[in-house]
């Protein structure tokens, strides 16, 4: 039991970044799912495409609005959730870990959204507006389309950037995933013109989603640059994780969880419309406030670093 333990903490991202439910829940599970594949010789990357075709499974189930269906969804997602919990504890058990795969992790949740957000508009479209008898139709699309391309797609992405941002000021460069979009444009134009398609796709790609992150986080650029221009205060890394750390709950409900227990109590209650209502409103209420917190955290840490005065007990030369 406490080899288990100690194997549970080291596969996790850091303390400061992982949720409550996940510590006591989905974690041990996926480690032990880890484990098992790990014996047979599994790489991560294969397990997170099986959770594909279980996420887009559950996203069938949640079409229908019967109880059976709707709990095999549930089902489905939540194996599919342990599958993606699982990749990553194996990837950092065995130093798996590659950047097709980090890739290959954050692709898997958006198609097993679209799938639910394509479920749900489709069961809605004959249903009638809540208090009305008059059906849903077009307008059940544009509900969904808004809730997941508008909402749901910048949160996740967001909420991804500043974890690996706290990682990085917590564990270094080694600990973490943070990366730039000039660097992924440099590794693009260094490959062979002919042979290699997938490679171009792929860095493109990454490319443009960490350029997207970047365009929405200027105050975190600017501190970031001065950051790595400076000598690097540690009182200034110490202030920068004690302002961010609050802000880890955000980015754990704006992951998977508290969507996907909303998802569940939406179809169950054949209330679907309740789910991406809630994204546009409450999730989106703390995308907003989690923003405006982080770049004022950084604002803040760039005038500390600029300042010729002794800030914090760190002088700058």
């Amino acid at each position: 039991m406490s080899e288990f333990k100690t194997l549970l903490q080291a596969s996790f991202k850091s303390n400061d970044t992982e949720e409550w439910l996940d510590v006591h829940f989905t974690r041990p599970i996926g480690l032990v799912f880890a484990l098992f594949w790990n014996k047979l010789g599994v790489h991560p990357n294969a397990i997170t495409i099986l959770s594909i075709f279980l996420g887009v499974g559950a996203g069938c189930m949640f079409y229908y609005e019967d109880v059976a269906h709707n709990v095999m969804g549930v089902v489905l997602l939540m194996l599919a959730n342990f599958c993606d919990s699982t990749d990553g504890q194996m990837a950092r058990l065995t130093g798996k870990k590659t950047l097709i795969g980090r890739m290959l992790d954050g692709f898997s949740g958006d198609v097993w959204f679209f799938a639910i957000y394509v479920a749900i508009a489709l069961r809605l479209y004959h249903q009638n507006l809540p208090f009305t008898h008059e059906p849903w139709g077009w307008l059940g699309w544009v509900l969904c389309c808004v809730a997941g391309f508008l909402m749901h797609a910048p949160q996740s992405s967001l909420a991804d950037y500043y974890r690996q941002i706290h990682l990085f000021f917590l564990k270094g460069k080694a600990g973490s995933e943070l990366d730039h979009s000039a660097q992924q444009q440099a590794v693009l134009k260094g490959l062979p013109k002919k042979g290699a398609f997938w490679a171009h796709v792929f860095y493109r790609n990454y490319a443009n989603y960490c350029k997207s992150q970047e365009k929405r986080t200027p105050a975190f650029q600017q501190f970031f640059q001065a950051w790595q221009q400076s000598d690097k205060p540690e009182a200034i890394r110490k202030a920068f994780l004690q302002g961010s750390r609050p802000l880890m709950k955000y980015t754990n409900l704006l992951t998977f969880n508290l969507r996907a227990i909303v998802c569940y109590v939406a179809c169950l209650t054949n209330e679907a419309w309740i789910y991406p209502l809630f994204e546009i409103t409450v999730m989106q209420g703390m995308y907003v406030y989690m923003h405006r917190r982080h770049e004022q955290l950084c604002r803040e840490l760039t005038t500390q670093l600029d300042a010729p005065q002794q800030n914090n007990g760190v002088t700058k030369e």
